[in-house]
């Protein structure tokens, strides 16, 4: 199968750079396949066809270019290339118009993580950020840059910077310990379906740790287990999490869970990461569920000062779908949470 990172690349060496080159040249720019769709991550099948798939590609340029750019390819660009339109509509503009995204390199960044990733990344710039949003930008596959101006933003969200990285995993490890004793006080209370959804729950907060304890921006939902499992996180708590999700009892539940936090737990240890002595886990009070030690606390004061204080990453306290994937508003509401906390 043509995936969509292959046909982007012939797009632009067969298509869209001959054009410039013909047109501009010596046009000073850069060529990729950034942005939203399952390709830019690598994940495409014949199911991603059905939709937004195809020709597809971003081109970043100077500011003076971008829309002499953008007129000139919808007057030039043939009507298909390798038997595919080159002009179609998407789910979130049902325009027919081509699908080369021109824009410059910052203003692709600002609408994808809905901040300058130049001037705005202090820690509350960081927290603001989904992973969805930095892999929008980092993910994909760069076929040329000039200017080199793509490659250093993508280099500058590499990974959060330590401080940040500390708080953002203590955030994580806080909210497994908040809910990980209900798995068994549900249960134990009769609350079977409680207890499952509480598990699935734990389970997707773990796949995030085990990304997180990795440097790997976690991706949104769909992938979040594909992600993971390329992991060496996986390779140790990965079969407790599925042990736990397929357990008929309360109690199976309860016990893989706690397995899978004291495998995550070893994992960071053994990346010298601040860790408890002995399991992460322990009896919750007298009761015969799993609860969760002091790691949250202990990684909020390795983290330190500058983001004492701080609230999580946004996706680790907002869930609605229509904020995430809104770049400026969750800036806003993060900066708004931080100016709280001052």
């Amino acid at each position: 199968m043509t995936t969509g990172i292959g046909l982007a690349r012939a797009y632009y060496a067969d298509v869209v750079r001959p054009l410039l080159d013909a047109w501009r040249p010596g046009l000073p720019h850069a060529a990729a396949r950034l942005g939203s769709g399952s390709d830019v991550l690598g994940l495409d099948d014949d199911t991603s066809r059905d939709h937004d798939w195809g020709l597809r590609l971003t081109l970043l340029v100077g500011e003076a270019d971008v829309a002499a750019v953008d007129a000139y390819l919808e007057g030039a660009l043939p009507a298909e290339h390798a038997g595919l339109p080159t002009r179609f509509a998407t789910t979130w503009e049902p325009v027919v118009r081509h699908r080369v995204e021109v824009a410059t390199p910052r203003a692709f960044a600002r609408s994808r993580l809905g901040l300058d990733p130049v001037t705005d990344l202090d820690a509350a710039g960081w927290l603001s950020l989904t992973g969805q949003s930095v892999l929008e930008v980092t993910a994909g596959a760069v076929f040329h840059d000039g200017p080199g101006e793509l490659t250093a933003i993508r280099e500058r969200l590499a990974w959060y910077p330590d401080d940040v990285w500390l708080h953002v995993l203590a955030a994580e490890w806080a909210r497994v310990g908040q809910e990980l004793p209900f798995v068994g006080r549900t249960g134990h209370r009769g609350d079977d379906v409680g207890s499952r959804v509480l598990t699935a729950r734990l389970a997707g907060s773990l796949l995030r740790l085990g990304l997180l304890l990795e440097r790997r921006w976690p991706p949104y939902p769909k992938w979040l287990g594909t992600a993971f499992a390329g992991t060496p996180s996986a390779a140790t708590a990965g079969p407790h999490l599925a042990r736990a999700l397929a357990a008929s009892s309360w109690q199976e539940r309860d016990a893989a869970l706690g397995d899978a936090c004291d495998a995550l737990h070893e994992r960071q240890r053994a990346l010298g990461l601040p860790a408890l002595h002995g399991t992460v886990t322990e009896p919750f009070f007298d009761r015969p569920f799993h609860g969760l030690r002091g790691v949250p606390e202990l990684l909020r004061d390795a983290a330190g000062e500058s983001v004492r204080g701080r609230p999580a990453a946004v996706e680790q306290w907002i869930d609605a779908v229509d904020v995430l994937t809104d770049g400026p508003r969750r800036v806003a509401l993060t900066r708004s949470r931080v100016a709280g906390t001052a």
